[in-house]
């Protein structure tokens, strides 16, 4: 069975500490792929504000 994993941080750090603890879970031969992605929002103060996120597909 194919299953999702979804992480969002606010920090990239964060995200790939969440990312290497899920991975140590499963065998590498049942990963998939993995979709990253950041986005960058800005309010009307001027600050900027990084959301960083992660999809793991992978085999159950």
């Amino acid at each position: 069975m194919v299953q999702v994993k979804l992480f969002d941080c606010d920090h990239e750090e964060d995200l790939e500490e969440e990312m290497n603890e899920f991975l140590e879970q499963i065998s590498p031969r049942d990963v998939i792929d993995i979709k990253y992605n950041v986005a960058l929002i800005g309010d009307a103060s001027g600050e900027q504000v990084f959301c960083f996120s992660a999809l793991i597909i992978y085999k159950k």
